[in-house]
């Protein structure tokens, strides 16, 4: 028998005392079980307080101290420094100057590799090709194959992308959260707005010019911009380039009384959403950078010029009977009239002869001061887009630089240092630097010629719209009045002929003049419809009369018939005496 079968037992007999042992081992089991397990349940309570206490006390110094787990650098984050730096703040919207939005941020995510991670690479690239259709197999493993502890697979994927392929598990594939910029207009804003590149950071137009200030606030940039009036124009100057075959066109509608741009388009145009380069020409903001001798829409500022400068009266005639002889050059008109004309007149008829000797009557140096007064020497540096150009000015400047300039050649301009002049020519003579920022006051601007310069000078553009090249633009009820202009392009150092470029520089409404809008064609072709011309009296002047008309209503400008019946009849029975 085993031994513990050999204890011996005491046996008392009836009436016997019976001893007790008073022994710790009898004590806690014989004696007082239900003792000993109260304790132990004491100890068992004790210590998972204690646990508690120690899980709160460390979240409380989680929460104290801000500190995030998912921060920890694990022992190969130090392989891709990249994604530990923290994201800019949010890129800050658009608007245009009634608030809709034309330039926002998105997030989306970038999955990037660590290529030594991704154990079965081929089987990976097959299943990820599925997943990301615009992506080939090869290109996907070529880059899971590269040599490196980091690289990008794919940029700006979608959320439902990203759980598709977070539902993959597979090792070595992670994920950073991003944002991608998107323009909901597409091309409308292209030349205006420009682009951001594949890290969401400014390369062109506003977004690269403000790019601090879109990066340093969440206000949204508030631009000057109508986005239903751009919208328009857009129309109607891409359907009229392509009515008459240009190659090109630009348009811009300015706040003449302020500066501010309301519309501004380059087109051909390109959509900032694509990832693609656009070429060069759609790329290039003829706008802002395209120089170009203007032509005969010069010859406004030559006439601001002569009158301001008291040399020249309304009255004062010149000789147009034949072409004028300079030292290295003859000037001729087209179409000439062949006899005396005055200011009205050479504006009317686009005299060429009259327009150089107003200049050369008064002189060089007054002629250089007043264009550069109205800003024609200068890059337009306030301007909030990147794009810009420097004026191409003659450096030898002599008598004949002094002709040929008074009519649109021998000096390059952009389409925005036109328009910002005439503004000041026909809002009383007060220049404002050009703008595509929303102004919440009116801005002060510098007088570069006498309100009674530019009373004159409109009453002398309307009677172009009324009986000059300008009258197809002659919208009933809005008073237009402006000026043409059709210039010879310049190729490889000679002048072309049959290669132009029409503009057509207005303003509306002239008795309270509100918006000036400039018009240009590149190469539009002549046609049956235009009678073999291609002039700007037959493409871009209807044109800008179509846009008039589409966009006053638009503007909140009323139609005043009664008024413009009446300058019709008045100027008409001036010129029937």
């Amino acid at each position: 028998m085993k031994w513990w079968f050999k204890k011996k037992y005491k046996f008392y007999m009836p009436g016997e005392e019976i001893k007790v042992n008073r022994s710790f081992y009898n004590y806690n089991i014989e004696k007082d079980p239900l003792g000993s397990c109260k304790a132990r349940m004491s100890w068992a309570i004790l210590g998972v307080a204690a646990v508690y206490l120690c899980i709160a006390i460390r979240t409380f110094a989680v929460c104290w101290s801000g500190y995030n787990p998912s921060s920890d650098k694990k022992a190969d984050d130090d392989e891709m420094p990249q994604i530990m730096v923290e994201n800019p703040i949010t890129r800050a919207d658009i608007v245009d100057r009634n608030g809709a939005i034309i330039a926002t941020s998105l997030p989306t995510v970038n999955l990037y590799a660590k290529p030594f991670k991704v154990k079965n690479k081929e089987e990976a690239a097959e299943k990820l090709s599925e997943l990301i259709p615009d992506m080939l197999y090869e290109d996907i493993l070529a880059r899971l194959n590269k040599k490196t502890k980091f690289v990008y697979v794919k940029r700006n994927l979608s959320l439902a992308q990203k759980y598709q392929i977070y539902a993959l598990g597979i090792e070595g594939l992670e994920f950073e959260n991003v944002e991608k910029r998107v323009y909901p207009h597409k091309n409308l804003f292209s030349h205006i707005l420009g682009k951001t590149n594949i890290d969401n950071v400014g390369i062109s137009g506003i977004e690269k010019n403000l790019n601090e200030r879109l990066t340093t606030s969440d206000v949204p940039l508030k631009l000057s911009i109508d986005a239903g009036v751009q919208d328009t124009i857009r129309t109607k100057l891409s359907a009229a380039i392509e009515k008459f075959n240009a190659i090109g066109g630009t348009a811009i509608l300015m706040d003449v009384n302020t500066g501010e741009v309301l519309a501004m388009l380059s087109l051909p145009d390109f959509d900032p959403n694509l990832n693609t380069v656009p070429d060069e020409r759609e790329q290039f903001n003829f706008a802002t950078k395209g120089l170009y001798e203007p032509g005969s829409v010069l010859k406004i500022f030559n006439a601001a010029m002569g009158l301001d400068s008291g040399k020249i009266s309304l009255t004062d005639k010149f000789d147009a009977t034949k072409p004028l002889k300079l030292r290295y050059n003859v000037i001729k008109d087209y179409r000439g009239e062949n006899r005396w004309l005055d200011l009205q007149e050479i504006l009317i008829h686009s005299s060429n002869i009259g327009s150089a000797q107003i200049a050369l009557k008064v002189g060089k140096k007054t002629q250089q001061n007043f264009l550069r007064n109205l800003g024609f020497f200068d890059t337009l540096k306030t301007f909030e887009v990147t794009e810009k150009a420097h004026p191409n000015v003659p450096r030898r400047w002599g008598e004949e630089t002094t002709a040929t300039v008074a009519y649109g050649y021998g000096i390059s301009l952009t389409p925005l240092h036109l328009i910002s002049a005439f503004s000041a020519v026909v809002n009383g003579g007060i220049y404002h630097d050009p703008t595509l920022i929303k102004h919440d006051e009116t801005p002060e601007g510098r007088r570069v010629m006498s309100e009674k310069t530019s009373e004159k000078m409109r009453t002398l553009l309307r009677g172009v719209v009324v009986k000059g090249s300008g009258k197809r633009a002659n919208v009933a009820g809005y008073e237009v009045a402006g000026k043409t202009g059709t210039a010879q392009k310049l190729v490889n150092g000679r002048y072309i002929d049959k290669k132009v470029m029409t503009s057509f520089m207005a303003t509306f409404p002239v008795s309270d003049p509100k918006y000036a809008l400039f018009l240009m064609m590149d190469e539009p072709k002549a046609s049956k419809e235009t009678f073999g011309f291609a002039t700007s009296g037959w493409n871009t002047v209807p044109t800008a009369g179509e846009i008039i008309t589409a966009i006053a209503p638009q503007l909140n400008v009323k139609a005043n018939y009664d008024i413009d019946d009446k300058r019709a009849k008045m100027i008409e029975a001036a010129y029937s005496r």
